[in-house]
């Protein structure tokens, strides 16, 4: 993407003046100290260069505030500075020189969070040479990265700002694999490269798939798995080379030695089994979830969410629980034989149940439009009789996925001293004639539908000289 001449200048003189970050791997001399020896899943040899764009103290009056878990404030004002929530209540303390934003009759909300999406993976034009969504050579290939795949021109990211107020996205593997590999946490800036996007401090998930895909896929090759005790045999298994192989690090971690020898795959599962890389786990079916649930008690990790989970309803009790989310479309269903018994009361009954409900994209377009998506569910719910509020709803697009996405200490909701990521919308965000008016992340002004200069637009969509330029 790219934003005007003086933006990109200031991203290019922030990257080009910051401090350099040290990229060492993890230590494997054996005779290093017991203090100074770490496991390989301890150390990201691919520390995000993400340097937040300078923003200048706003203040934003006379709006309805969402604080993203579940809180309202009406006549509102909000204060952002130096990056960070500062303020929010009936009335704010501004310094002298901020810039006000009245905002009569518009809404403010956290940024949206999108936990499932394929954008810079799977990028526009959606061509077969452009598709690094899927390592579709094999069921278990945690050793991907999907950050490896992501184009940063990728003209979705700034579609997604734009339209959906998406600020935060979590970029996955596809699901064609048990164990696809590691998804990546972006915020919706441009960048010369995927590393200048990434969450800083955000931990890695991995992402597992259940069902009809993985059997379908490989069973179609004459190979496992190819029937649904295939799939869970073949994790049961992988989950075992996982167990072993920590067992054999923390070994050496405790008494030295010669190090074991490193397999990339392994160290993904055993952060997991350590618990600093979570679990995104592709799952439709009630049966398979429940399956998924008593696996992972089997090796000792836990799911943070299931996606499209187009059967929640059925077990919400059981992800309450077991503190697992269910990350839910508002009504897709019926393309395939395992999300057809889908029912479009499915957030609302998770949600009522207690548990934890995300609203999710899986699209390119859909994640233009979540706060839609949201506003479908939460009719549905109440047209079934469960009162929910509009500022609990915003909670499916904002802290949940940042709890499941282990960042919800920096973002996710309008809480002073959080990441500023912030849509003012021009009315409420649940109406379909409701848009971004302007969006903030980290405190920068990143879209301002008043000034068209100020959208940001992929470098792939310029096209020739003199096509694309905003007049």
């Amino acid at each position: 993407m790219a934003f005007s001449r003086a933006l990109v200048a200031s991203a290019l003189l922030a990257l080009t003046t910051a401090c350099a970050v040290s990229q060492a791997g993890p230590s494997t001399a054996s005779s290093a100290p017991a203090g100074d020896r770490h496991a390989p899943w301890d150390a990201d040899p691919y520390p995000s260069t993400y340097h937040a764009y300078p923003g200048v103290p706003t203040l934003i009056r006379n709006v309805t505030i969402f604080d993203g878990e579940g809180g309202r404030i009406d006549n509102g004002q909000i204060l952002l500075s130096a990056g960070k929530v500062i303020a929010l209540g009936a009335t704010v303390d501004a310094p002298a020189d901020a810039v006000v934003i009245d905002g009569m009759g518009k809404f403010v909300t956290p940024g949206v969070i999108d936990i499932h999406s394929h954008l810079g993976d799977y990028p526009s034009p959606a061509v077969e040479a452009n598709a690094d969504g899927n390592e579709v050579t094999g069921p278990v290939t945690p050793q991907v990265w999907a950050e490896h795949s992501v184009w940063p021109q990728d003209p979705g990211f700034s579609r997604a700002l734009v339209n959906g107020g998406v600020t935060t996205i979590d970029v996955l593997p596809g699901s064609a694999n048990l164990f696809g590999g590691r998804s990546v946490v972006l915020k919706n800036v441009p960048a010369r490269t995927q590393q200048g996007m990434k969450f800083p401090g955000a931990p890695y998930s991995l992402k597992m798939a259940c069902g009809e895909n993985p059997k379908r896929v490989y069973g179609g090759r004459n190979q496992a798995p190819g029937s649904r005790m295939g799939n869970i045999a073949v994790d049961r298994q992988t989950w075992q080379k996982a167990v072993e192989y920590r067992a054999k690090w923390d070994r050496w971690v405790r008494t030295g030695g010669e190090p074991p020898s490193r397999d990339l795959g392994m160290d993904t599962l055993a952060g997991v089994l350590a618990g600093r890389i979570l679990v995104q786990n592709h799952c439709y079916r009630a049966d398979e979830m429940a399956n998924v649930i008593d696996m992972s008690k089997e090796f000792g990790y836990h799911v943070a969410a299931f996606h499209h989970a187009v059967e929640a309803y059925k077990i919400a009790d059981l992800l309450r629980e077991n503190h697992i989310c269910a990350a839910m479309w508002a009504d897709w269903w019926g393309f395939k034989m395992e999300a057809y018994d889908a029912i479009p009361e499915n957030i609302p009954l998770v949600h009522n149940a207690g548990a934890c409900a995300i609203v999710h994209s899986d699209d390119e377009n859909g994640i233009q439009r979540l706060n839609q998506e949201a506003a479908k569910a939460l009719a549905d719910g109440r047209r079934m009789g469960i009162a929910i509020s509009d500022e609990v709803a915003w909670t499916w697009l904002a802290i949940n996925p940042a709890r499941a996405l282990g960042i919800d200490a920096q973002t996710g909701s309008l809480k002073p001293g959080k990441m500023a990521d912030v849509v003012l919308w021009n009315g409420n965000p649940f109406s379909v004639y409701t848009r971004p008016w302007m969006v903030w992340i980290d405190g920068a002004l990143m879209y301002d539908a008043t000034n068209p200069r100020s959208r940001p637009v992929s470098d792939f969509e310029l096209g020739q000289p003199g096509e694309g330029d905003v007049k």
